[in-house]
């Protein structure tokens, strides 16, 4: 038993325990912990007792001795794993948006996500390209996330809009669509350092209306040819013909019995000659730089007409997961172990050169002299290799030319190249591919700079800040630029592996760091110059033994042979998946909420877990039944299951 008075504490009365008896364990109350307010900054909060029909008690919260040490700081009234809401825009919709739009709200808890999408639905790249021919030059088993397989892809190579249809089926089947924001195309970002926010300026398509909205957090994810450019050649606002390029291709044109002209052989390009010059009468292709042609990119054999499965095969991988599992494994181990193959010299990138130029022989039998023009005296893998199923067969034909002089300007009714001849055709596509320098398409400023001016090659050396290439930190942030991160921007694959494996686990780092922003109170993180600065000091050293920085153009260098080379990862897509798991916090400056900058008092809180605040919350979760399996390798390594 036990009797009460009431004291005045704080200026609150509350019932004061003067004597309190034997009581059994049914008798004791349970005592719980009131739910904080996240932005409250006080005392601890005051246990509340629950209701029951037994007595209730509580204690005099003595003071302290007065010998204890007095703190500058106040305690925040919040559960150390009860996180902030943090505002995280994603800027497009593409694979990396989509994947984005999947994990990070599964990763982050208390995340609020938006996806800002120029156009009117997710797809990026296989939204907006439909020229004919166009598709992945990847398996589609392969050009898939990892934990959502298609087993009923149709060809061993799909085309773009089975492609598209995967991946807005997987944002569909995720509802990645509550967090998209379509037709809204994002025209700038400004860093606010005194709210520690960035100010994104967005314009909606459809109203023309412009405004601005707030984000903790800005995550880029453009993709690399996303940002389409027609050629600037003299005269080409002249040309009276049609006049597109390969990203936006016009559906209604009818190539039967016309002359054209395809300006570039990278993949588009490669793509569009080899499906066009079966019904022109004419060809006229335009190839600034010779590239290899490989017969595939890992032992996957590619061909020039369409590679279906069979009903047989399909049914197989939909009832034997076994069977499905392996056959994936198989396939995409290949992808892993073609690493060694960039590296100047070596057996691998020898071989490949003599593969190649027999299979660019046979494949030129009716033209031979063409192979003096299209292989180059660089190294297999200094440009991204494309397949090309079909194009030098078609470049043999009669009804192509295949032109190497430079183009002078576009005429009313044609091309002039520089030796003077004018080439008349009725159609001009351009397989330019798009901005690889990876400058921001968008002003991006932040303490007085702009991110596009420090990264723009014409500008390099105007000062310290104008490094005239992609600066960044692994690929991920760049100094100066605080809570801005790139998704499958520079650095962002390693020269093996795949897109997608690679963007989950870019994704996984990025959720790690939000994790962090969100739980300790941090409202502005960036990397130190001095960790970027030794990331490209290791990148040169790294890539100089490479063939990628042999002589070529490629989007490795930003299409300027001997350039920095910032499209890839400096080592192999293992090594890369191995730096994303564990985060380097100490290459990181930090501000924390409060006035006081003390890195503990928002984080630590009040010292309670909201789970032990809950009665009827597990607290004991890592304990498993007996005899059942541990991987000791994950014990207590769960984020997400604190006690």
């Amino acid at each position: 038993m036990a009797t009460t008075t009431e004291a005045n504490v704080n200026g609150e009365v509350v019932p004061v325990v003067e004597k309190l008896g034997e009581l059994s364990v049914a008798e004791q109350e349970v005592v719980t912990f009131s739910s904080p307010s996240t932005s409250e900054a006080s005392t601890p909060g005051t246990p509340e007792t629950s209701v029951s029909s037994q007595p209730q008690y509580n204690f005099i919260p003595f003071e302290p001795h007065p010998g204890y040490p007095k703190s500058r700081i106040s305690i925040v009234n919040r559960f150390i794993d009860q996180p902030r809401e943090v505002r995280v825009a994603v800027i497009g919709g593409g694979l990396s948006g989509i994947l984005a739009g999947v994990l990070l709200p599964a990763k982050v808890p208390n995340i609020k996500l938006t996806i800002y999408e120029k156009n009117h639905d997710f797809g990026g790249t296989w939204l907006e390209n439909v020229y004919p021919g166009v598709r992945c030059d990847i398996p589609s088993h392969v050009y898939q996330s990892t934990f959502e397989p298609k087993l009923d892809w149709s060809d061993q190579f799909a085309g773009g809009a089975e492609i598209r249809d995967y991946w807005q089926g997987v944002a569909k089947k995720y509802n990645v669509y509550q967090y998209a924001r379509f037709h809204t195309k994002v025209e700038g970002l400004n860093w606010n350092d005194s709210e520690s926010v960035w100010e994104v300026t967005i314009k909606n398509l459809q109203t023309g209306e412009t405004t601005t909205e707030k984000a903790d957090s800005v995550i880029t994810a453009i993709g690399r040819f996303n940002a389409w450019k027609l050629p600037d050649y003299p005269g080409i606002a002249d040309y009276k013909g049609i006049l597109r390029h390969a990203s936006h291709w016009d559906s209604s044109f009818d190539p039967s019995g016309k002359a054209v002209a395809v300006i570039g052989n990278g993949a588009s390009g490669i793509q569009l000659v080899a499906n066009l010059q079966p019904s022109v009468a004419r060809l006229d292709h335009y190839a600034r730089n010779p590239t290899w042609i490989a017969a595939s990119w890992a032992g996957d054999v590619r061909q020039a007409g369409p590679q279906p499965y069979s009903e047989e095969q399909i049914a197989l991988f939909k009832s034997d997961p076994d069977a499905y599992l392996k056959f994936r494994k198989d396939m995409e181990d290949n992808y892993w172990r073609r690493f060694n193959a960039f590296f100047r010299g070596s057996k691998d990138s020898t071989e490949l050169r003599e593969r190649f130029t027999q299979i660019m022989h046979e494949r030129l039998a009716k033209k031979p002299e063409l192979i003096e023009h299209i292989a180059p005296d660089f190294s297999p893998n200094c440009r991204r290799l494309t397949p090309g199923p079909g194009y030098l067969e078609a470049i043999s034909e009669p009804n192509v030319e295949y032109i190497r002089t430079r183009i002078r300007r576009f005429t009313e009714t044609g091309i002039e190249t520089e030796d003077g001849v004018e080439r008349k055709v009725d159609a001009i596509f351009c397989a330019t591919g798009a901005n690889v320098s990876q400058v921001i398409p968008f002003p991006v400023v932040a303490k007085g700079k702009n991110l596009q001016d420090a990264w723009n090659p014409e500008l390099k050396g105007k000062s310290d800040e104008h490094h005239g290439f992609p600066y960044t930190y692994l690929g991920v942030a760049t100094p100066g630029f605080p809570n801005l991160f790139f998704l499958q921007g520079p650095h962002g694959t390693g020269p093996s592996g795949t897109v997608p494996h690679s963007t989950e686990t870019q994704l996984t780092l990025l959720a790690k760091i939000l994790r962090k922003v969100g739980r300790e109170g941090i409202k502005s993180i960036v990397p130190s110059r001095k960790a970027a600065d030794d990331f490209v000091e290791y990148s040169d050293a790294f890539f100089s033994s490479t063939v990628l920085t042999d002589n070529c153009s490629s989007w490795y260098n930003g299409g300027r042979p001997g350039a920095r080379i910032h499209g890839i990862w400096p080592g192999s897509a293992g090594h890369l998946t191995a730096v994303r798991q564990n985060p380097r916090w100490e290459d990181w400056e930090y501000e924390y909420l409060g006035e006081t900058g003390n890195r503990f008092q928002w984080y630590l809180g009040n010292g309670w877990t909201s789970r032990e605040a809950d009665p009827q919350s597990d607290m004991t979760p890592y304990l498993r039944r007996p005899g059942e399996k541990v991987e000791l390798r994950d014990v207590h390594e769960s984020w997400w299951n604190l006690p």
